[in-house]
């Protein structure tokens, strides 16, 4: 079985939802970032931790990877042209919008207050409706690759959610109604009621 460090309302969502689909057991061990149990398994102390065995991965997409791979769910097969897609797709969700989200998330609550730079989430609001442009034109529909759900969805819908709730604006009809379809995904719903208080 595995373990997963982290909270529903960080990263660690796109760990529990990828466990929820591919239907493997696990524990979660509901700690935040930097808590001593996060530091034990991540030096780093970020969240979220995969515990494997006696060992430990950390990343929520090297986590999604390891899980996609070892399992065969969600992935195109490593070294198959659609599996350099998907993961150019990734690498270009995570940096045009999991950082442009976790830039203005920072300046907007998470740094103190001394370091935070006020200019800033709306520079990177501008960023992600640019960047959610630049999605639209690559989502081939019903999934990101078109008809089979990856971990490159996990990723895009988890952020997406997050700009919904710090108010960045998706107004592309296509990546609204697809985010709208694996917010109903059975597996997804579980792992909402896991943030509710």
């Amino acid at each position: 079985m595995y373990k997963v460090y982290g909270k529903a309302s960080t990263r660690a969502f796109r760990v529990l939802w990828m466990l929820e689909e591919i239907g493997e057991p696990y524990e979660l061990v509901e700690v935040g970032p930097h808590d001593p149990q996060v530091y034990a398994v991540n030096p780093s102390g970020k969240v979220p931790v995969l515990g494997v065995g006696d060992d430990a991965v950390s990343d929520s997409s090297a986590i999604l990877t390891y899980l996609a791979d070892r399992h065969g769910k969600l992935t195109y097969p490593a070294g198959t042209i659609e599996r350099a897609h998907q993961d150019a797709l990734i690498h270009a969700v995570l940096d045009e919008l999991d950082s442009v989200l976790w830039v203005a998330t920072r300046h907007s609550f998470i740094l103190p207050e001394e370091q935070r730079v006020a200019e800033i989430p709306s520079a990177m609001k501008w960023e992600f409706e640019r960047n959610i442009k630049t999605l639209a034109k690559r989502f081939k529909g019903p999934f990101l690759m078109g008809e089979e759900m990856t971990i490159a969805d996990i990723i895009c819908v988890h952020c997406l959610n997050w700009g919904f709730g710090i108010k960045f604006p998706v107004e592309d009809d296509a990546l609204l109604a697809y985010g709208k379809r694996m917010r109903a995904r059975p597996a997804f719903q579980k792992v909402a009621a896991m943030r509710q208080p």
